[in-house]
């Protein structure tokens, strides 16, 4: 997963850490509702990161040229590190991967059925759109978590290339027949849209997940905020449609 540095979020200025973020797991997982809230988020990230191997994996099938197909084996792979970096952590922790991502796997699942890209192009700008409100969303709630899981956090979410590569190639296809401009717009506006649901779906259905969101457990988030994280989140989406060439 990665946010482009042409694309990146606008986020507020970072907070002096305090209560739980300026703890260690150690002491901060001693609290059995925020040990719990992390294993869901870990969870949830370890089967996304899961699921972007098998798509880009999939969509190197597709890759036109042997070059990008390629391109997208390498990105795969790297995904599919960060995948084994969560699932390590979660063991490390005394939970069973398996187990943790489960009840993620059905919404994750059913989002990816229902976007399914008709083309190349389109199965570009899902990765660059999905995994970029993804990880908008991730980083806002790394600056709530203890150190050594916000630590690991952003480790996954590093930049695989991807971002770009989807932005280079989009502008250039736009620029040789414009009309595919109109198609991809509507179609990363209605990613947009079911990613946004979905991820709504999967904190509302866990307590503890949703209950660190609002304030319960980390510290620094509540409702306004909340809704000021979204509206980040919107208009980091608005300045990626820009960089594709598109109008959100």
């Amino acid at each position: 997963m990665e946010t482009p540095d042409n694309a990146t979020a606008t986020t507020a200025e970072a907070p002096a850490r305090t209560g739980i973020a300026a703890q260690d797991w150690a002491t901060a997982s001693a609290e059995p509702q925020y040990r719990a809230a992390v294993v869901d988020l870990l969870g949830a990230l370890a089967y996304g990161e899961l699921a972007a191997f098998e798509r880009l994996a999939e969509d190197a099938k597709l890759a036109p040229t042997l070059a990008d197909k390629a391109a997208l084996a390498k990105m795969a792979s790297a995904e599919f590190q960060h995948f084994e970096k969560l699932t390590d952590q979660l063991t490390a922790i005394g939970e069973e991967p398996t187990a943790a991502m489960e009840p993620f796997a059905k919404a994750l699942d059913d989002f990816h059925r229902q976007t399914a890209p008709s083309d190349w192009l389109e199965g570009l700008v899902k990765a660059y759109v999905g995994d970029s409100i993804a990880s908008d969303f991730y980083r806002e709630v790394a600056a709530r978590l203890d150190t050594d899981t916000r630590s690991l956090v952003l480790a996954v979410l590093d930049d695989t290339g991807h971002g770009n590569f989807a932005v280079e190639k989009v502008r250039a296809a736009i620029d040789a027949d414009p009309r595919l401009g109109g198609r991809l717009a509507l179609w990363a506006r209605r990613l947009m849209g079911e990613a946004l649901s979905q991820a709504q779906r999967v904190v509302a259905d866990r307590d503890a997940l949703s209950t660190m969101l609002v304030g319960g457990v980390a510290d620094g988030f509540d409702l306004a905020e909340v809704g000021r994280m979204f509206s980040r989140i919107t208009e980091a989406h608005t300045k990626r449609m820009a960089a594709l060439g598109l109008a959100a």
